[in-house]
């Protein structure tokens, strides 16, 4: 499998999973009669701008939010977009599966390239991921390895991670409770490389090279993932 195919099979199976946040998103949508816009989403949930429009976009592109351009008083401004739920009936539905067809591709793939290969496969597939992560950001000039990682993490959970950056004994880290690539995961702890190279990515793009080390995983029988840095 080359890395293109690899790419494609880890994002294909990511976008099948919904991100708790999401839900979160959509509900406070639907409690606005008028809609809210990205700017409110991303005060409402302390994110990113770039990662609230993420999750408004994802869900207006599965048909559970309708996009409407609202201009400012007089006409004046630039239009901005307001999101309003698609039906009064909340849907809560939001896609939380995973194409058992990829996962099997995926198995198979990693085996054959044997722990080694596919572990810089998937930690290379990911950092590259991750530098797009970044770029789709927007202007992202970071002065602080901490608002770098808070901006990972908000990233992540855009993704369907569910992640936070922490403070632990003097030293940050970002903790994922939650992974978009389920028991494919733990059935393949290779992959958690993907996790660690978008991280790795990220940062590159935004503070600079770091490294990065996963201390805990859920693959490893740990309660959830924790990657922590040496800046």
């Amino acid at each position: 499998m080359s890395p293109t195919e690899f790419a494609s099979a880890v994002t294909a199976i990511t976008s099948a999973f919904g991100d708790p946040t999401r839900r979160e998103i959509y509900l406070f949508a639907h409690s606005n009669a008028e809609g809210v816009t990205a700017s409110e989403v991303a005060e409402q949930f302390a994110l990113h701008a770039n990662v609230a429009r993420h999750h408004l976009d994802k869900l207006a592109a599965g048909g559970y939010l309708e996009i409407t351009t609202v201009r400012g008083a007089g006409g004046a401004g630039r239009p901005s977009k307001r999101y309003r739920t698609a039906s009064d009936e909340v849907m809560l539905d939001v896609p939380v599966r995973q194409d058992d067809v990829l996962i099997e591709l995926l198995g198979r793939a990693l085996n054959e390239l044997g722990p080694e290969r596919a572990s810089k496969l998937a930690e290379e597939v990911g950092e590259q991921y991750g530098r797009t992560m970044a770029a789709a950001m927007g202007d992202q000039t970071t002065r602080s390895f901490r608002s770098a990682l808070h901006a990972v993490a908000d990233a992540l959970s855009a993704h369907g991670f569910a992640a936070h950056a922490e403070k632990e004994g003097g030293a940050l880290r970002i903790v994922t409770e939650h992974c978009p690539f389920g028991e494919a995961a733990v059935e393949h702890p290779v992959i958690c490389a993907v996790d660690r190279g978008m991280v790795k990515g990220m940062l590159g793009s935004l503070y600079g090279e770091t490294s990065v080390e996963v201390m805990s995983s859920v693959p490893g029988g740990d309660d959830h993932c924790v990657t922590s840095f040496d800046d």
